[in-house]
């Protein structure tokens, strides 16, 4: 409700500040000499931060050349967005610009430093993205227009009524801007571009981590599971035991490792073998490790698909079409009706043709 009610105030100061919502354009961006490009992505959320990574890849392949900035209040941008040979520069900004509004200008002050071919706010709805647009200093500015977006744009593209998925609309947006005939084929996955060594690693620690769990006789399938969420999306152990028993039942040779949240306590009582890691890339390693990853809709669940696991989120909530995992070998279990033991019934039938490594990392 809060968080709603602060929406609507933003947008109807960004509407008397900077006037009505831009017109979709009728020119295409350039499609050669951009060289400089920034992104304006305001959101501090970790799913939100991982969603961001198609549209890097996205401008990799269309300006392969080109030198991205983000200015970004995610506070592990640069450990997400570092491993990108394209990424020069994350300005980071704070979480909650009230309590910090000397970081906040540093912040602004670095991205006002330079000037940009191409600006970039991929967010149709965020009223602070299109803000920080406004303030860039860039030749073509690209962003989503619609009612709930106020400030012009050298290049403005309607919200899209047939594509929802967060990861997928700021790289639709681009395509779009670029006259591509055909803006939603298949959109890239999230990465954070694991390296040789964190995969090794994280080999190595899933290894140990099992080893100590005892003998393993005949498991053909590793599969994590993460147990926490937030708010409505959070299911208690009464939810979560009977569905891996039931899982554990059908599946007679599945290894589950339960992935420890960053509070660092168990929530499946210990009764399968932990890995706890408070370093995001560390934690991907291992999840990379894994043949499969099973949780509710999550931060870590961005995560894990972001490693390129095969990853299994589970959604309570009405939300799967926006922020569902998508990809090779991922899977959106809709569960909003369904007992445990209907969950994992679903689940086993996905983890039947899991994707080999090689597939995964290629």
């Amino acid at each position: 409700m809060t968080h709603d009610l602060r929406r609507r105030v933003a947008r109807r100061l960004m509407r008397l500040l900077f006037g009505s919502p831009a017109t979709p354009s009728s020119e295409p961006l350039p499609a050669v000499g951009v060289h400089r490009i920034l992104i304006c992505h305001i959101s501090h959320a970790l799913g939100n931060a991982l969603l961001l990574t198609p549209l890097i890849q996205e401008l990799e392949a269309t300006w392969p050349g080109a030198e991205i900035d983000i200015i970004t209040r995610s506070q592990v941008g640069q450990v997400l967005y570092g491993h990108y040979a394209s990424v020069h520069r994350v300005f980071q900004l704070p979480s909650h610009g009230v309590g910090h509004p000397r970081q906040w200008l540093l912040g602004l002050r670095g991205m006002r430093a330079s000037r940009y071919d191409l600006a970039i706010d991929p967010d149709p709805q965020s009223q602070s993205g299109r803000l920080l647009l406004l303030l860039a200093r860039a030749t073509f500015t690209l962003g989503f227009s619609g009612p709930k977006k106020s400030g012009s744009v050298t290049h403005a593209i309607a919200v899209p009524e047939t594509i929802r998925n967060k990861g997928q609309l700021p790289v639709f947006l681009l395509r779009r801007a670029l006259y591509q005939a055909n803006a939603s084929r298949a959109f890239p996955s999230p990465d954070i571009r694991l390296d040789a060594g964190e995969l090794s690693s994280g080999r190595q620690a899933m290894d140990r981590v099992l080893q100590a769990s005892g003998p393993l006789t005949g498991q053909r399938l590793t599969v994590g599971v993460f147990a926490n969420a937030t708010g409505p999306k959070q299911r208690g152990r009464e939810w979560w035991l009977p569905l891996l028993d039931h899982l554990q039942h059908t599946l007679a040779d599945c290894q589950l490792v339960e992935i420890v949240p960053m509070f660092g306590r168990s929530l499946l009582d210990s009764r399968y073998p932990t890995y706890y890691s408070s370093d995001l890339r560390k934690l991907g390693g291992v999840l990379a490790s894994l043949d499969a990853y099973i949780s509710l809709d999550c931060g870590i669940m961005h995560l894990a698909c972001a490693s390129r696991v095969p990853t299994l989120g589970i959604f309570t909530t009405p939300l799967a079409d926006e922020w569902g995992p998508y990809g090779a070998g991922n899977h959106v279990v809709k569960a909003i009706d369904l007992a445990p033991a209907q969950i994992a019934e679903q689940i086993a039938g996905m983890l039947e043709m899991p994707l080999s490594p090689g597939e995964r990392h290629a």
